[in-house]
């Protein structure tokens, strides 16, 4: 479906639960990182590209101190809630997403006085795509441009980020709200986590014959679950025990000697090891791709998972399944992306060996009893704005 479709659509569907026309119409899209996992929250470096997978909100303002929310994806009617009454971690529900972006507007100054919001979404939920980010970004744009709030994109991922953070009590990083906001078509967003400076980096793997597969294996995850903030926990514990800021100011020139200074903090040196050889392959993407040696970062993917793996231990045997079937049949290259624990997997491969790699990837799921993964292609795709 077309975007001016999916407006149209959303458009017609707010009318209809509201009686009036919405103000507008935005958009916003999940996200697929390419390389730099669990850096993020650790100062480091992140790689992530916009899919073409988007929120689209229809929204109107209003100036009681009301705030109407739907979602076409969620069973159940229009949730109407008091602007005054928005308190983090009081909801538990899907509406604590969109209203955590209000609550983080208006707890920073901005004039937000109510809006009437309609959603929908084609973004896998729960497959490490971030669906939740595309949502808040999704709500956050709209007000921007309803409210003349005049906020620039790093800006509102800061702010959906306290929304997730805070209000949703989930420990996210700030990569997929920037992801969402900033990326731009046919180019993955190189993004230092710590001053937030962007450099956009071209993209185009299917001008060298290449494409990048997401294998969405179908297993659910929850950032607010306590693996994620235990890895969080972990990361600045030993952040703390080398006397630096955070991890991403260990060298990966030094890690020998930072490893060794940990002693017998094993879990503790797990978790340091990933975050620095994982912003170094960063790095490394970066370099290769800017001389034009695309294919040359497969095996950096491979790497990633590896670390993921047996270091960071976020991988699980669906995530395994994928990327070894995929390296054995020919895949340039093969990683888990996202937090862990489920989610998606992503491959990279010439062109000619898409169906091969899906059918054996496919096919061994079936024979591990696995439920039947989803496969589609990642297109470097445009960030958030607005379509009517």
């Amino acid at each position: 479906m077309g975007a001016a479709v999916a407006a149209q659509e959303v458009r017609e569907a707010f009318a209809g639960l509201y009686g009036a026309e919405p103000d507008g119409v935005w958009a916003a899209p999940g996200r697929v990182n390419l390389i730099g996992e669990h850096t993020d929250y650790n100062d480091g470096f992140v790689m992530p590209f916009a899919l073409p997978h988007q929120a689209l909100a229809a929204v109107s303002r209003r100036e009681d101190g009301r705030l109407r929310l739907h979602s076409s994806d969620i069973e159940g009617g229009v949730v109407e809630l008091r602007l005054d009454d928005l308190a983090p971690e009081s909801d538990e529900n899907w509406t604590a997403y969109p209203a955590g972006v209000v609550w983080a507007l208006r707890e920073a100054g901005h004039p937000v006085t109510g809006a009437d919001i309609h959603l929908t979404s084609t973004v896998p939920t729960g497959a490490g795509l971030s669906s939740s980010a595309a949502i808040e970004v999704v709500v956050a744009l709209a007000l921007n441009d309803l409210y003349a709030l005049g906020l620039a994109g790093w800006q509102l991922a800061r702010l959906c980020q306290r929304a997730e953070n805070v209000y949703v009590g989930a420990p996210t990083g700030i990569m997929d709200q920037t992801a969402s906001a900033c990326c731009e078509e046919g180019h993955a967003l190189f993004l230092d986590t710590r001053d937030l400076s962007q450099k956009q980096i071209p993209l185009d793997l299917a001008a060298e014959g290449m494409r990048l597969l997401v294998v969405d294996t179908q297993v659910k995850h929850s950032h607010s679950t306590g693996e994620y903030g235990k890895r969080r926990e972990g990361c600045e514990k030993g952040a703390a025990l080398l006397g630096v800021d955070a991890l991403r100011d260990v060298p990966y020139a030094d890690l020998d000697a930072a490893l060794a200074r940990l002693g017998d903090e094993e879990e503790v040196r797990r978790l340091v090891r990933h975050v620095v050889t994982e912003d170094a392959r960063v790095e490394r993407m970066v370099a290769l791709l800017e001389a034009g040696d695309t294919r040359a970062v497969g095996p950096v993917l491979t790497e990633g998972h590896a670390s993921l793996r047996d270091d960071f231990r976020v991988s699980c045997p669906e995530l395994d399944l994928v990327v070894d079937t995929a390296v054995a049949h020919g895949a340039l290259g093969a990683r888990m992306t996202g937090g862990g624990f489920g989610g998606s997997a992503i491959v990279l491969t010439d062109a000619a060996e898409v169906d091969t790699l899906t059918k054996a990837i496919e096919e061994a799921f079936a024979a591990a009893g696995h439920t039947a993964p989803r496969v589609f292609e990642a297109v470097p795709s445009p960030g958030a704005r607005r379509l009517i």
